[in-house]
């Protein structure tokens, strides 16, 4: 069955992923503390939105199975929690924050490397010259949607720090994943690039029926391309939604200690005006 998704989009047909009561840490602190998300359904983007040392990049890796957890993370019927880290990738593929450096590769060879490494099971991913050639189709369909085609022959080490940022989007979208977690991947790259990697994100996700969530920094950029978010403050979840829902005068001041305005625009989206720095009793 579709669903109809926040903000009204349909989703395609796919397993939904929930989160409940997860905890994770590192040695004897623990960071996020039995939390709850909404149900993310297949075809939806969501925001993880938060001030820095918020927790958002220690849950994502744990969303990832690359954090220790308790708790449960399950899609559909399969619990992730517990799985192998070669099982947990096949479901779910982490764009981390920062990116390897000094990696002697052309673009087009780490997404072929990208693809081959999550091709387990896959008989148009393998060795022969059919599959390669399946493989390259592939890997140049992605960078092409991507819009860094003509990066393709271009060492990794040759690119800015933007140019990489797309590439590993690119490696990422490769693997056509059930569950997509990109940390910040759009903070390296200029307004234009910006709005073009959440186009590009939505409408991947509402063509594949794959589940994206995405750490943001820029309010009216998850605002305007989310259909859910998810406000994280040390380490426990705030305030969840529609984006209207979630971004609300009262949830800035507690999570960002700022006075705002969340207004609609003519064309009914939200506008997102910061005004002033709260004192810090009036922000706890």
């Amino acid at each position: 069955m579709s669903h109809t998704p926040l903000n009204g989009a349909v989703a395609h047909a796919g397993d939904a992923l929930q989160v409940r009561g997860l905890s994770t840490g590192y040695r004897d602190r623990q960071i996020i503390r039995q939390v709850d998300l909404p149900t993310f359904r297949p075809g939806e983007v969501h925001a993880l939105l938060g001030p820095n040392a918020a927790g958002k990049s220690t849950l994502m890796r744990a969303l990832a199975g690359l954090q220790p957890a308790t708790g449960s993370v399950r899609l559909g019927v399969q619990e992730l929690i517990g799985l192998s880290l070669a099982e947990h990738a096949r479901r779910v593929t982490y764009m981390p924050q920062t990116l390897p450096q000094g990696v002697a590769l052309s673009v087009l060879e780490s997404v072929l490397g990208a693809l081959r490494a999550s091709a387990t099971g896959d008989p148009a991913v393998g060795a022969g010259p059919a599959s390669h050639a399946a493989s390259e189709q592939r890997a140049v369909a992605i960078l092409e949607r991507v819009g860094i085609l003509h990066l393709a022959l271009e060492g990794l080490d040759h690119l800015s720090g933007g140019q990489r940022q797309l590439v590993s989007l690119a490696q990422s979208l490769v693997r056509e994943p059930r569950v997509l977690l990109l940390d910040e991947p759009i903070s390296a790259l200029d307004l234009q690039h910006q709005l073009r990697v959440m186009r590009l994100v939505q409408e991947l996700a509402r063509e594949r029926g794959m589940i994206a969530i995405l750490v943001l920094h820029d309010l009216q950029i998850a605002a305007r391309w989310s259909d859910g978010v998810v406000m994280l403050s040390q380490g426990a979840v705030v305030a969840m939604g529609t984006p209207a829902e979630a971004i609300t005068p009262a949830t800035l001041a507690r999570v960002y200690g700022v006075q705002a305005r969340v207004e609609h625009c003519s064309r009914g989206g939200l506008q997102i005006m910061v005004d002033d720095v709260l004192p810090a009793e009036a922000a706890a």
